[in-house]
């Protein structure tokens, strides 16, 4: 909390904020550490050895209360409520333009389905979505999101998981075919997608 409150900071000030010795706070933060919660870093200041700052990782920032996808709801409840499910459609329908759009240009230099997939779980885990490709023993090839970064607006309004299956779908070209056989949001672990070769 101290940390988060006053940002980086030497073992001796966040231990004269805490009320204990340097080093007792310096041992505090060696085990926060150790669990992946702050990091050190390196801060000349002149002559002399250069001071240790800590800092809390990412991992640590998880930790602290973030409302954004309650916010995210709330702003598509009232989209729906206020100008009607319509405009809800329309913007998801712009949404999926802009991402076609995006993937497609990615694309370029892709010419197998292989290749074509590999490129698309590259961009799904640029934007968190844990992808990877996978393959069964009888070849078959699966598109695999460990992680979906959109939840709870997905769980709120389908439409944006129906969207993202038609853009997947569309820059895979008319070679291949992908349904959803895992998901997320019905209660499955991850999502996964089952893609086949046309005539397979």
């Amino acid at each position: 909390m101290t940390l988060k409150m006053y940002g980086a900071q030497t073992s001796a000030e966040v231990g004269r904020r805490q009320g204990i010795t340097g080093e007792a706070a310096r041992q505090q933060l060696m085990k926060l550490h150790e669990e992946g919660l702050v990091d050190e870093e390196r801060r000349s200041a002149g002559r002399g050895r250069p001071a240790t700052y800590w800092h809390l990782t990412d991992k640590a920032q998880a930790r602290f209360p973030d409302t954004h996808a309650a916010l995210t709801v709330d702003i598509l409840r009232s989209i729906t409520e206020v100008l009607g499910s319509d405009a809800l459609d329309r913007i998801i329908a712009e949404r999926e333009v802009a991402t076609l759009a995006q993937y497609r240009g990615a694309m370029a230099g892709c010419e197998s389905t292989r290749d074509r997939l590999e490129r698309l779980a590259e961009l799904r885990s640029a934007e968190g979505y844990m992808a990877q490709v996978e393959e069964d023993e009888d070849g078959t090839l699966r598109l695999v999101e460990n992680h979906c970064p959109i939840c709870a607006a997905a769980s709120f309004c389908q439409g944006f998981c129906r969207a993202e299956q038609a853009v997947f779908q569309t820059v895979l070209g008319t070679g291949a075919s992908i349904e959803r056989d895992e998901h997320i949001v019905s209660g499955g672990r991850r999502c996964t997608y089952v893609v086949r070769e046309s005539g397979a």
